[in-house]
C-alpha cells in the first residue's frame, strides 16, 4: 500500500548553474543547426545533433557528432567544401562559437572567471558516424519509417497535485529560481546584484497523499556583492521565494526551515567555479525523482534520439491520460531498439486511482499516437528550433508556446481521441 503521509523533496538549479550553462549550448547547437537547414532549404528530417558540451574556467569545450546544412561547413578559398581523412565535411566553428557566447550572454556571465566576451570555445563537432546512421536511415528504406537512434527506456509521468499537473516539490523548486531570474534580468532592487548561478530544494508534506505545505526551503545563490552574508541573501530572495509558493496557492508550514546560503558567501559561481558537463542534471530536468528516469539525457539531441523524443511523448501521453480524468496519477514506460521504428514495449502505472485498467490505456496509447520516432516527431511538430527554451526549469511543466510551437508535448488535446478508443474498446 502506498504511504499517505510523508515528506518528499525535489531540487532545481538554475539557468547559471554549471550544467545547466552546458545544457543551454548544447540546445542552442540544436537549434542553430534547425535554422540554418530552414534557411538553406535542407530537409529537416535529416537533421543530426548528438552534442556534448563542457565549461569551466574562461573555456568552453562543444564536442560531438552532427549532420548540419552546407552554410555551417568549411570552405577553401575556391569554394569548395573541405574534407577529413575519413571523407566527412568539416564543420565551420564560426556560428557554433557564435551561438555559445548569446547563450552565456543571455544567461548572464560577464565576470573575470567566466564572461561571454572573452571565453575561449573550442568546437570539436565532425560528421556522423555512418554506423549510427545506418541504424536510423537504413531501418527507414526497410520500414518506411525511421528508425530509433538508440536503444533506451523512457518514462513519461503526471498527477494533479498542480495546475501543470506536475508533482509539487520540483515544480515550486523551479518557479522559485525562475522568479529570481527574472528580478536579476530586470534589475529588481537588490535582485541586480543576485548573480546567475544558484539552486533551490523545497521539501513537502503530504497528508493523505495530497501536497499541503511546504515543511524545508533550500536557496543558494551567487551575488556580486562581496559584503553580503546569508541574512542579507534571505533579506533580497525570501519575499520572491513567498511569492513563488503562493502562486500555485501551496502554504508555508509555520514551523518551516530555512536555509538560505548556508556555507556563507557564494561570489565565485557559475563554471569558473565548478566544471559543468551537459546531461548532468536529468531529474530536475524531468520530475524531480518523483517519478522514475529513463537515464538518458535530452539537451544537444536531435529528435531522432528517443532519449529525448520518446520521453517528450511519454509525458504528452501521461498528462493526457490524467486531464482526460482516467487517473490521478499516470507512469508510462516506453521501450526501444536501436533501428527499430516502433517502442518494443509500452507499460502504464495508474498507481491504484485508475478508473480504467491498465492494459486498457495501453491499447488506446497505440490508437491515438504513432509512437515511431517519425511519428511522434510529426505529431508534436519537433523539427524546428525550439529547444534552448528547454534547457532550464524543468521539460516539462511548462506552457505551450503558440507561436514558435515549443513545448508542444504539454498540450492536453488528446483527451477526446483516448476516451473514444477507450470507449470502442469497452
Amino acid at each position: 500500500m502506498a504511504r499517505r503521509t510523508y515528506l518528499f523533496t525535489s531540487e532545481s538549479v538554475s539557468e547559471g548553474h554549471p550544467d545547466k550553462v552546458c545544457d543551454r549550448i548544447s540546445d542552442e547547437i540544436v537549434d542553430l543547426v534547425y535554422r540554418e537547414a530552414k534557411k538553406e532549404g535542407m530537409d529537416p528530417w535529416k537533421v543530426r545533433v548528438a552534442c556534448e558540451t563542457l565549461a569551466t574556467t574562461n573555456r568552453v569545450v562543444i564536442a560531438g557528432e552532427v549532420r548540419v546544412p552546407d552554410s555551417l561547413l568549411k570552405r577553401d578559398k575556391q569554394g569548395n567544401i573541405l574534407r577529413d581523412a575519413r571523407g566527412e565535411p568539416v564543420i565551420n566553428p564560426a556560428k557554433f562559437r557564435a551561438a555559445a557566447r548569446r547563450a552565456i550572454r543571455s544567461i548572464g556571465y560577464e565576470q573575470e572567471g567566466f564572461h561571454w566576451k572573452t571565453v575561449k570555445i573550442d568546437v570539436l563537432l565532425h560528421g556522423q558516424s555512418a554506423h549510427i546512421a545506418q541504424g536510423v536511415d537504413n531501418a527507414a528504406d526497410r520500414q518506411g519509417e525511421e528508425g530509433a537512434g538508440d536503444q533506451g527506456i523512457m518514462f513519461g509521468y503526471a498527477c494533479r497535485e498542480t495546475p501543470d499537473l506536475m508533482p509539487a516539490p520540483i515544480y515550486y523548486a523551479h518557479r522559485i529560481l525562475q522568479r529570481l531570474s527574472e528580478a536579476r534580468k530586470a534589475g529588481e532592487g537588490d535582485a541586480a546584484k543576485l548573480g546567475p548561478d544558484a539552486k533551490s530544494q523545497v521539501t513537502v508534506r503530504y497528508v493523505d497523499g495530497k501536497p499541503t505545505a511546504v515543511t524545508e526551503i533550500v536557496v543558494s545563490t551567487q551575488h556580486l556583492d562581496p559584503d553580503w552574508d546569508s541574512k542579507k541573501v534571505r533579506e533580497v530572495v525570501e519575499p520572491y521565494v513567498r511569492e513563488a509558493l503562493a502562486s500555485g496557492g501551496l502554504a508555508i508550514a509555520e514551523d518551516c526551515r530555512w536555509y538560505v546560503n548556508p556555507t556563507g558567501k557564494f561570489v565565485i559561481g557559475g563554471p569558473d567555479g565548478d566544471a559543468g558537463l551537459t546531461g548532468r542534471k536529468i531529474i530536475v530536468d524531468t520530475y524531480g525523482g518523483a517519478a522514475p528516469h529513463g537515464g538518458g539525457a535530452f539537451s544537444g539531441k536531435d529528435t531522432t534520439k528517443v532519449d529525448r523524443s520518446a520521453a517528450y511523448a511519454a509525458r504528452y501521453l501521461a498528462k493526457n491520460v490524467v486531464a482526460a480524468g482516467l487517473a490521478d496519477r499516470c507512469t508510462i514506460q516506453l521501450a526501444y531498439a536501436i533501428g527499430v521504428a516502433q517502442p518494443l514495449a509500452i507499460y502504464v502505472d495508474l498507481h491504484g486511482t485508475g478508473r480504467v485498467s491498465e492494459e486498457a490505456v495501453e491499447l488506446a496509447i497505440r490508437q491515438v499516437m504513432d509512437l515511431s520516432p517519425t511519428g511522434i516527431r510529426r505529431h508534436l511538430d519537433l523539427n524546428r528550433p525550439i529547444y534552448a527554451k528547454t534547457a532550464a526549469y524543468g521539460h516539462f511543466g511548462r506552457k505551450p508556446g503558440a507561436r514558435d510551437g515549443s513545448f508542444s508535448w504539454e498540450r492536453m488535446d488528446l483527451v477526446k481521441a483516448l476516451k473514444q478508443a477507450l470507449a470502442a474498446a469497452a
